[in-house]
């Protein structure tokens, strides 16, 4: 008995995590490469925008969608399925060349990665709540370092032909092992809880504000971050390399983040990311080599990418595993609804002098000073507790 315990606890984090390291892999490197291939397929740069748009409103609209389907299926099947859906848009966007279809695959893939993420998540917080940090971090980490080795296939792969949309379709193919080969270590929900708008109502602020920042954070950075370094002739594997930086300062953080959260206020927290965000994007607006670049970069990867966990968990600190599944997807829709509007806004930026430096540093700066407000208001209640 003991025995089966064991195993099922190891499989209920190694299931999810190997697959979502693959998902990773494959997904940071289609990120990076779709903005860099609309001149091959003689499509209008302008389109870069859009499709970065069209796939956060997908993931924001899957945010909204994918709870009844994680909980009738349960989350292997559901994994998998959502995965197979990837894939399948994958395949479509050399073999049909169009704006419009690639505009439709980019929805579609945004639903399905709305899926994964609600699966991975909810697979992971739901149980033990001493477990959930140190969850939390195996998933931060996993899907991390896998986007940062994706990065790296456009430099090894790279972005012309087939090539890379086939290599991308065999790594979706390979995340779907671990869930079909182990069945044992998925979560049970026995009564699952929806929340009602009155609930979401009452979630901590600040986690939803922060979760709202990441995604306009995260889809400005993943969507037209490549395309701006290279309007800036700033050479492909160059670009591999500095967009490797930011994700590896934001998994370089994470272990940083789950100590300091249980040490101090969440909301002070993310104030302090935010400022080193702003720090990094004053700095490079005066200097511009590769080097420095690369740096500041790497900490603005630890600025972005370090919100999104530290919301989450404070947004789950207090909840029921019966809530956690519609608290993902809540906390999801947030982070969609910011990656939905970053890229449209931060395409207006990216028209003038300062492009997306001055983007970053407006938003990090204003979220910073919300969140020492928000925290200065919750330190009389935390000294009274």
């Amino acid at each position: 008995m003991t025995t089966t315990t064991t195993l099922a606890r190891r499989s209920s984090t190694f299931v999810p995590v190997a697959g979502l390291t693959i998902f990773a892999i494959a997904s940071g490197y289609l990120m990076s490469l779709i903005p860099l291939i609309t001149n091959e397929f003689k499509m209008s740069q302008d389109l870069v925008s859009w499709l970065a748009s069209s796939y956060y409103c997908g993931l924001l609209l899957g945010s909204i969608i994918v709870e009844p389907i994680v909980v009738r299926l349960g989350h292997r099947v559901s994994f998998i399925a959502f995965l197979s859906l990837l894939a399948a848009t994958v395949i479509m966007m050399p073999l049909v060349p169009s704006q419009q279809v690639w505009l439709l695959a980019r929805f579609i893939a945004g639903v399905a990665v709305a899926g994964v993420f609600v699966v991975v998540e909810s697979w992971l917080l739901i149980g033990d709540k001493k477990e959930r940090a140190k969850r939390l971090g195996f998933y931060m980490t996993s899907l991390y370092g896998g986007t940062t080795l994706g990065q790296f296939g456009i430099s090894v792969i790279g972005t012309q032909g087939f090539e890379p949309f086939i290599m991308i379709f065999a790594l979706l193919c390979m995340a779907m092992l671990p869930p079909l080969l182990c069945r044992q270590g998925q979560p049970s929900i026995e009564h699952p809880q929806s929340l009602s708008l009155q609930q979401i109502m009452q979630l901590r602020k600040p986690a939803l504000i922060g979760c709202l920042v990441s995604g306009i954070l995260m889809g400005s950075i993943y969507g037209l971050m490549p395309l701006s370094l290279q309007q800036e002739g700033v050479a492909n594997e160059q670009i591999s390399v500095l967009m490797a930086a930011i994700i590896l300062g934001g998994m370089f953080i994470q272990p940083i983040i789950s100590w300091l959260s249980i040490r101090m206020s969440k909301s002070l927290l993310m104030a302090l990311a935010c400022l080193v965000g702003v720090f990094a994007m004053g700095i490079i607006h005066f200097e511009t080599s590769f080097a420095m670049m690369m740096m500041m970069l790497a900490l603005l990867g630890m600025s972005a990418f370090a919100l999104y966990p530290i919301a989450i968990t404070l947004a789950c600190d207090e909840l029921d595993s019966t809530f956690i599944v519609a608290a993902t997807q809540v906390m999801l829709f947030s982070y969609s609804l910011g990656s939905a509007l970053g890229p449209i806004v931060a395409d207006k930026f990216m028209k003038t002098e300062d492009g997306l430096t001055a983007f970053f540093f407006v938003i990090l700066l204003a979220t910073a000073i919300y969140m020492l407000i928000a925290s200065a208001k919750r330190k009389p209640e935390v000294l009274a507790s």
